[in-house]
C-alpha cells in the first residue's frame, strides 16, 4: 500500500470514527416531540403548537404544514429551523430527559419554547 492510500485511509477511519459515537450519543433524543412556542407579543400570535421528529440527533417536522430541520448535540443542545410559507423562525435550547426549552427569534418577533417528548 502506497503511501497516498495509507493517508486515505487513515483519514476516512479518522473521519468515520466520531461520527458513529456522535449517532450513539444523539440517539437518546430520537423520539417524536411536542413543541409550543410562545411569543412575547401579542401581534406575533401565541401558543403555537408543532410536533418535531429527531432521528440520529437531525431534526424534520413530523407536520406537513411546518417545515424543521436542525440538531441534537450529544448533550441535548438543539438548533432548530422551522418555516411555513414565507415565515421562518430558528431556535436554540436544550434538551433533557423528555422535556426541554430555548429562545426562538424570527424576523419580526422573539419568545421561548417547551418541548415535551410524547
Amino acid at each position: 500500500m502506497n503511501g497516498f492510500c495509507k493517508g486515505l485511509l487513515a483519514g476516512i477511519v479518522a473521519i468515520a470514527v466520531p461520527l458513529t459515537q456522535a449517532d450513539a450519543a444523539t440517539s437518546t433524543f430520537d423520539g417524536t416531540w411536542n413543541v409550543r412556542i410562545s411569543s412575547s407579543t401579542k401581534t406575533c400570535g401565541n401558543g403555537a403548537t408543532v410536533a418535531i421528529g429527531i432521528n440520529n440527533g437531525q431534526i424534520a417536522s413530523s407536520s406537513a404544514a411546518v417545515s424543521a430541520s436542525g440538531r441534537v448535540a450529544d448533550a441535548g443542545s438543539i438548533n432548530v429551523t422551522l418555516s411555513t410559507g414565507i415565515k421562518r423562525a430558528v431556535g436554540f435550547g436544550r434538551l433533557s430527559g423528555t422535556s426541554g426549552s430555548g429562545t426562538w427569534r424570527g424576523s419580526l418577533c422573539t419568545g421561548t419554547w417547551t418541548a415535551e417528548r410524547m
